[in-house]
């Protein structure tokens, strides 16, 4: 099969600017959507003797998204590429070609890697026609579970992600915690990934977050997952969005939590919904019910009177069919986890997110992003206690690169999540406090707000990290 490249007009459109809304008028809800093809499970690319190397290949292309063809920007010529899949301990040699007419670049999203050289070092450019080789060597105790990939192209990490760019890394190790017939259950990714369209492209340009949008599971369209009743299943739930929020429910059933942004938690919990913030991912057990149909949706979402509306839409059906199975009930108890209640702290900082009047223009701490200009300086080896503010009216997705979090509260109410985290939402004109430790990697890294919108119009600030 020829490959295609995508045209001048269209890759002009797919790279353009994003335009911020910070107050987009609510759609009314779209139709129904029909039950589509059983859901596909990405294609993955699987380490081996301690070593993944792969091939990236960034470039715009005709693919079949949603059951049409459109333009988009992919990875290896997909929109749903593939899940890069390692032990931890292991090590990734991944070469990015860039066959795009501007820069891109890569970020692991949540890996505790290096953020400095070749690793995941966010202030790399790959300009076109280049070939960058990145080289991961990850820690022996890197944490088990659903991690994600994506463009980090600033200020086009809006418009490159809602274009395509974006795909999942599953770390393996999170069901040696489960009792032993319960080790080999079938899983499923489930990426939430949407797309809006202009013409026969995926729009890029002129992104209104809350303007109707296609949201997709692995790219399809309301697709069919198969259970029987009383099978016990793992989904890995994951927001690879470039700027929109999932509230996920699954009718008439709960779902169990064993991991939270890839952090194995402490105690398995129930909930009859999950948030997803932009860029979050859960790792659920799903149990079958009866036979027949549910259906799995996003909720109604209102992310604050500056914010966006996010309608109810249906993400996927779940068929529940053949023998009843009767599997052994997952532990109430999982996986350790480091408490930093009483942890020394080193220093305590406020981090403060806000935004002009007219929702063009986003700061922390009062500044623009500036890859030149440190903005916090934190020592290795040391815990810090951050209180981060938000001064909108609007909620904000707070994420940092490289080292993970304990959530001590929200709006001055104590939280217990269970274990870590990298990604948190902030309700509008309040904070939240989180207790970070700097272990193993020194070096420039970033944290920001993960709309994606937000952080290309300023809403990023450069942490070091120093011995």
């Amino acid at each position: 099969m020829m490959r295609s490249r995508i045209g001048p007009a269209c890759l002009a459109a797919a790279l353009a600017i994003t335009t911020v809304s910070g107050s987009d008028a609510g759609p009314s809800p779209p139709p129904p959507v029909r039950e589509g093809a059983p859901l596909r499970d990405p294609p993955q690319l699987v380490s081996h003797n301690g070593i993944l190397r792969a091939r990236l290949v960034v470039e715009g292309r005709q693919v079949d998204v949603a059951g049409r063809k459109l333009w988009a920007l992919t990875y290896n010529g997909h929109y749903m590429p593939p899940t890069l899949r390692i032990r931890p301990g292991d090590r990734l040699e991944l070469a990015m070609e860039n066959r795009l007419g501007k820069y891109t670049n890569l970020h692991v999203h949540g890996l505790h890697v290096s953020p400095s050289g070749h690793s995941d070092n966010v202030f790399v450019h790959i300009h076109p026609g280049q070939t960058f080789h990145y080289s991961y060597r990850f820690p022996a105790n890197l944490a088990s579970g659903t991690y994600w990939y994506h463009s980090h192209a600033h200020p086009m990490s809006g418009p490159q992600v809602a274009g395509g760019l974006s795909g999942i890394i599953v770390v393996d190790g999170l069901k040696r915690y489960l009792p032993p017939d319960l080790r080999d259950i079938t899983e499923h990714v489930i990426a939430l990934k949407d797309f809006q369209i202009q013409g026969n492209t995926v729009k890029t340009k002129d992104l209104h977050i809350s303007a109707p949008t296609n949201r997709t599971v692995n790219g399809q369209l309301n697709p069919t997952i198969r259970i029987r009743p009383g099978e016990i299943q793992l989904w890995r739930l994951s927001n690879i969005s470039a700027n929109i929020y999932y509230k996920v429910r699954l009718q008439g059933q709960p779902f169990q939590v064993i991991a939270h942004d890839a952090n194995p938690v402490n105690r398995i919990w129930a909930a009859d919904s999950l948030l997803l913030a932009a860029g979050a991912r859960f790792d659920v057990l799903v149990r079958g019910g009866p036979p027949g149909r549910t259906q799995l949706q996003t909720l109604p979402y209102n992310t604050g009177p500056a914010g966006n509306r996010f309608p109810q839409a249906t993400l996927a059906t779940l068929v529940s069919e053949g023998a009843l199975t009767h599997p052994t009930a997952p532990p109430t108890t999982f996986a350790p986890t480091e408490d930093l209640s009483h942890a020394v702290l080193a220093a305590r900082r406020t981090v403060v997110f806000s935004e002009n009047k007219a929702g063009t223009e986003y700061y922390i701490n009062g500044r623009q992003f500036d890859p030149n200009r440190v903005d916090i300086r934190s020592k290795l080896n040391t815990v810090e206690e951050w209180t981060v503010r938000n001064d909108s009216n609007e909620e904000h997705s707070f994420h940092v690169h490289t080292n993970d979090f304990q959530l001590m509260s929200i709006n001055g109410r104590p939280h217990e999540g269970h274990g870590w985290q990298d990604t948190v939402s902030i309700p509008p004109n309040g904070q939240i406090v989180i207790r970070m430790p700097f272990t193993d990697y020194t070096g420039r890294t970033v944290l920001h707000c993960h709309i994606l919108n937000h952080e290309d119009a300023g809403m990023m600030a450069v942490l070091e990290i120093v011995k």
